[in-house]
């Protein structure tokens, strides 16, 4: 369900506000108050429930008797298999738990307003999901003590935000010792951006492989994009066409991966015999790919599953046991990678 701009939560949202302004109090502490929260002063509470009973406000959840505990889910969009899984394990999560879940985007509306939204809406926090949060952001949710749930965040977070992702660096090693240990020498990569956690995450265990390998990093065999296939396509169009071209390229994405794939592909380049192409998500897309790729898995719905249960705890008055939980990602062997050409093989 998506979150209409008009109708009866907007209202709702502006008669929290006025409450707030007639106890002399944040609007935090009301909706500390609506939520039952426990750390809210008892004279507080009583002035602010008084109001409440007063101007007729009745919390969202005991209009209807029936009516689940909702959560939000903010997606930086909704495209592509990795959202799409992870959006499916919160989902399931919730929905295992009878929890009802709202969906948006932080494309028309900031973090900030889905904080209002919240508020209006009764719901017990939110679930951020690959998203750039500013510094006025975090600090809103620190002082209104929102619950907040942040997976795979484009920049590290305050330590009072928790935050779910998956061990990017050790993937990433693991992904390139399997292309040294089929000889190759020459590993290229495909990276995401530096100002990305995960992206940058993923270099360094790249990096880290080759001097485990005694390779010498070479960053012109290195090209930074976004997670998407046509910035992928064009950059490994300049890794092919370069003077010693690279015998396989390792892709910080599916997506890139896919660029990758296709840029092979109209070089006349066979995958795995001439260029091995190694994957990191390993989403429905890379086992469907021609050749299938190999790739290092994340196990992307359980982010959503565990996002959802620690956001529910956090609702409960429980903190999670660690700011950062990362889950293990594991490699996928396919037939995208292969032992070199020996008339390809670099020294």
């Amino acid at each position: 369900m998506t979150v209409d701009d008009n109708g009866r939560p907007r209202a709702q949202y502006g008669l929290l506000t006025s409450i707030a302004q007639e106890a002399g109090v944040s609007l935090s502490t009301v909706s500390k108050v609506v939520h039952r929260r426990r750390d809210v002063g008892t004279a507080t509470r009583a002035r602010v429930e008084e109001l409440l009973a007063r101007h007729g406000y009745v919390r969202p959840w005991e209009r209807d008797p029936g009516m689940p505990r909702q959560i939000i889910a903010i997606f930086r969009d909704l495209s592509g298999p990795y959202t799409l899984e992870v959006a499916r394990g919160i989902v399931d999560a919730a929905g295992e738990l009878g929890i009802h879940v709202v969906t948006g985007t932080a494309g028309r509306r900031s973090i900030s307003q889905w904080l209002k939204e919240a508020a209006a809406l009764g719901a017990v926090g939110l679930i951020v999901v690959i998203s750039m949060l500013a510094e006025e952001d975090q600090r809103l949710i620190v002082e209104q003590r929102v619950p907040v749930v942040l997976v795979d965040p484009l920049s590290a977070p305050t330590l009072d935000i928790p935050s779910i992702g998956v061990t990017n660096w050790s993937g990433a090693k693991d992904a390139v010792h399997h292309l040294v240990g089929l000889g190759h020498t020459r590993i290229a990569m495909v990276a995401g951006r530096a100002h990305s956690l995960a992206g940058a995450a993923r270099l360094h265990g790249y990096r880290a492989a080759l001097e485990e390998a005694g390779i010498a990093y070479d960053p012109a065999i290195v090209r930074s994009t976004d997670f998407d296939y046509g910035e992928a396509l064009a950059a490994t169009s300049h890794l092919l066409g370069i003077e010693r071209p690279p015998t396989a390229v390792f892709a910080a994405s599916d997506a890139q991966a896919l660029g990758v794939l296709e840029s092979a592909r109209q070089r006349g380049l066979r995958v795995p015999d001439d260029l091995a192409v190694m994957s990191f998500d390993d989403t429905v897309v890379a086992a469907m790919a021609s050749p299938p790729l190999s790739a290092v898995r994340q196990p992307i719905e359980e982010l959503g599953r565990e996002a959802t249960r620690v956001l529910l705890q956090m609702a409960d008055g429980f903190p999670p046991a660690s700011p950062r939980i990362e889950l293990v990602t594991e490699l996928v062997l396919r037939t995208s990678t292969a032992a070199p050409a020996k008339n390809l093989c670099g020294p």
